[in-house]
């Protein structure tokens, strides 16, 4: 089977106000969206923003977990946009967990939550480069 994510989906409590954070915080522009869903066309897959109720009904979930069980990452290309980033997410309704420090393992880095919790980790990494489209190189 081939490692791949085709589409990744982040249950939302206010679809309005979760296109407005991603297209005002990351300058993301939906490829599709309706009353219930936005998506997104990523480098490599699809990012998706789903009302919860909607996404509890389609999944036959009783009811989804809250956000914070786990981190999405954002990386950068440069180490000095770090906190330029995370400063335009806070602008744009994210809270701010950890200012962007250096971690043990080099690099920089910080965390912010979306609107509705979901955490996203802001970085710079020098062993991981952005190539030409825009993917992380995993330990080059």
């Amino acid at each position: 089977m081939q490692q791949q994510i085709a589409v990744l989906t982040l249950g939302v409590s206010d679809l309005e106000r979760s296109t407005r954070f991603y297209r005002d915080g990351f300058g993301w522009t939906p490829v599709f969206e309706n009353d219930e869903i936005a998506f997104y066309q990523m480098n490599g897959f699809v990012f998706g923003t789903w009302l919860k109720g909607a996404l509890e009904e389609d999944t036959k979930a009783q009811e989804l977990p809250p956000a914070g069980a786990m981190s999405l990452a954002h990386n950068v290309p440069e180490e000095g946009e770090v906190r330029a980033v995370m400063k335009k997410l806070v602008a744009a309704g994210a809270t701010l967990l950890r200012e962007a420090d250096a971690p043990p393992q080099g690099g920089v880095r910080g965390y912010v939550a979306d609107p509705d919790g979901h955490i996203w980790e802001i970085a710079w990494n020098p062993a991981w480069p952005i190539n030409e489209e825009g993917h992380v190189v995993f330990g080059v």
